[in-house]
């Protein structure tokens, strides 16, 4: 296997969403490189699950980081974008979209704003 680039694994995020495709983390780095973050527009039409995987999503992120910036690390850069430049922005700048070692954070105003069952102590899955 080629040499991949090494990334912060989180602890206590879950995998994904259970009974869905919806995946929070990855087990590995691509081995193609790696997968630039970009802001997903987010469109009305989106069913109920999607909505609640990112729902679940920040959840996680909030009861794991709170308002301290993190690592992208193995988080999803699929799952990340649907909420990134909204919920999810920059912790630092210059910013790289396309490194596993990028600092995001919480934008806390717009979460609780869009999501703010994701703050509640207990998310039922």
């Amino acid at each position: 296997m080629a040499n991949l680039p090494n990334m912060t694994k989180h602890r206590g995020i879950p995998s994904g969403l259970p009974g869905t495709g919806f995946q929070f983390t990855i087990r590995r780095a691509n081995p193609r490189g790696v997968s630039p973050l970009f802001a997903r527009q987010r469109m009305g039409d989106r069913t109920p699950t999607e909505k609640f995987a990112d729902l679940a999503f920040l959840h996680a992120l909030w009861h794991r980081f709170g308002a301290e910036p993190f690592e992208r690390g193995n988080l999803d850069a699929g799952r990340i974008n649907w909420l990134f430049g909204r919920e999810l922005i920059p912790a630092e700048s210059p910013f790289d979209p396309a490194s596993y070692d990028s600092l995001l954070k919480i934008n806390e105003q717009a979460a609780r704003q869009n999501f703010p069952d994701a703050f509640k102590d207990v998310l039922h899955v």
